[in-house]
């Protein structure tokens, strides 16, 4: 069922994805997708919170630059590789539900990745205290901005850079938490 909805929702968009368009694509009656979802929002979210059980984990490359840079590009890969990524996110400027659900993966991920900051905090790359929140966000931001905003596609060369940019920046305790500037 749910790859009926990912289906649908790279083909035809968040506009045609309805519970009589996920039950024929899934060849089912639609009760039986009515029976466990009341509606779209609720698939949404189902397909959101299938993506956040995985077992992925970050890299450890031994250092902060390239686990950012791997990072980086596993997200451009997400983007562009998988449409279904893109189309997820922007389902869940639609749906609350599937925002929730957005929020919920987004959490999770930030949580497994906190760990990267933490072994080169280890290591005495950047200094105790560095908010690894901040330095994934800062470190990610711009392939998001470059493949979903600007809609530029693969830049192998921006994911590097933001990385090295971001793991410059966290040495010199720009991301220690409460440090301005």
């Amino acid at each position: 069922m749910l790859g009926a909805v990912r289906e649908l929702l790279v083909e035809q968009g968040f506009d045609a994805l309805s519970v009589d368009a996920v039950a024929e694509q899934a060849a089912v009656h639609r009760t039986t997708v009515y029976r466990r979802w009341r509606d779209v929002g609720g698939l949404l979210a189902d397909v959101l919170d299938a993506a956040g059980s995985d077992g992925w984990q970050p890299p450890d490359t031994g250092s902060l630059e390239d686990d950012l840079a791997a990072l980086n590009a596993e997200v451009e890969a997400g983007l562009t590789d998988e449409p279904v990524t893109a189309a997820l996110i922007a389902a869940s400027f639609r749906s609350p539900e599937a925002a929730s659900a957005l929020q919920r993966f987004w959490e999770d991920r930030y949580a497994r990745c906190a760990v990267v900051v933490e072994r080169s905090v280890a290591r005495g790359e950047c200094p105790v205290g560095t908010c690894s929140r901040r330095v994934l966000v800062a470190s990610t931001a711009p392939v998001y901005q470059q493949i979903l905003l600007m809609r530029g596609g693969n830049d192998p060369l921006l994911a590097r850079q933001a990385a090295r940019g971001v793991a410059l920046a966290a040495a010199g305790g720009a991301f220690v938490d409460g440090r301005e500037g």
